[in-house]
């Protein structure tokens, strides 16, 4: 006879108090970064507008920049499983790297001043209560576009000349500039949005059909990054062969 899973255990007041006090905090937190910025508010203000000691906050977050990504954290990471469920082996290179990235678009346009804050606060990103999290969101969607890469390169509908990780970096670099180009505008509209990403992405994935000439260097001093490219391309194409 098969045991049946045990009821999941009520909750005590205890534990209501302490999500009660986090969600006043988060909530008191967005509201106050979008009236006044993220400069201008104070860490005291925050702890008044949610009802809470200043202690309290501390327990959540180290800074006011780590109350900036306590705010999102919960989010990116459920935009980041949406976002790799959406990629398929029926769709192509360029539909998955869409897909995946209208999930982000769609969640940084629905704050858009919110967002331009967090935008702006998570380069160098790297201490914190929240920052662990945060940054194991970001190297995830690295790691996300960078099997995309390896899908395409398995279906042979893409052969890139150098690694699927480094490819998928890339990718995620232009994908973070087109999002905060995107985002600079006052009231940003999603397929306008995803226009000029398809555009840039492209661009990328088709190349420039560059012959030798466009990639020599010839002003650099050291004459040994001359053939870096092309190394790097024999290198890639024998661990492909």
């Amino acid at each position: 006879m098969a045991m049946l899973d045990p009821a999941p255990r009520p909750m005590g007041q205890r534990e209501r108090n302490k999500l009660d006090k986090l969600r006043r905090i988060k909530d008191a937190a967005r509201e106050l970064f979008v009236e006044k910025g993220f400069d201008d508010t104070m860490t005291r203000e925050i702890a008044i507008r949610a009802d809470v000691g200043l202690g309290t906050i501390f327990v959540y977050a180290a800074n006011k920049r780590d109350l900036l990504f306590l705010i999102v954290n919960d989010e990116l990471e459920n935009i980041a499983k949406e976002a790799g469920a959406s990629v398929t082996e029926k769709a192509s290179l360029l539909e998955n790297l869409l897909d995946v990235s209208r999930r982000h678009y769609e969640f940084f346009g629905r704050q858009p001043a919110l967002s331009r804050l967090v935008l702006r606060e998570m380069v160098f990103y790297d201490s914190g209560a929240q920052a662990g999290r945060f940054q194991a969101t970001r190297e995830g969607l690295i790691d996300l576009l960078g099997k995309v890469v390896t899908l395409a390169v398995a279906q042979k509908s893409a052969s890139p000349n150098d690694t699927p990780e480094f490819v998928g970096w890339t990718i995620f670099c232009i994908f973070q500039v087109e999002l905060r180009r995107w985002l600079s505008h006052d009231a940003p509209d999603l397929r306008e949005g995803m226009v000029a990403l398809q555009r840039a992405l492209t661009l990328f994935i088709g190349g420039m059909n560059p012959t030798k000439k466009a990639l020599v260097l010839r002003r650099h001093a050291d004459s040994k990054l001359d053939k870096a490219p092309e190394r790097k391309a024999k290198r890639s194409r024998i661990g492909s062969s």
